[in-house]
């Protein structure tokens, strides 16, 4: 009986430190999710920015250049 009690003092131990590794890995994953959420933020404003930047390029093209590409 003491020999259970010893082999479930381990297993609650070793359940323990499992749960305080994960803890930690879960905070850093959490961290690296938010920077790489911020960086997809700065990428995602800087596409729109090209694609503004493109379209009024598109946009001040002369009518025969753009019917010319169409055909």
């Amino acid at each position: 009986m003491v020999s259970d009690f010893t082999s479930l003092l381990e297993k609650v131990r070793q359940l323990s430190e499992l749960t305080q590794a994960l803890r930690g890995e879960n905070a850093a994953l959490r961290s690296e999710l938010a920077l790489h959420a911020g960086e997809n933020a700065r990428l995602v404003q800087r596409l729109q920015e090209a694609h503004g930047r493109v379209s009024a390029l598109i946009a001040a093209l002369p009518a025969e250049a753009a019917d010319q590409e169409a055909a």
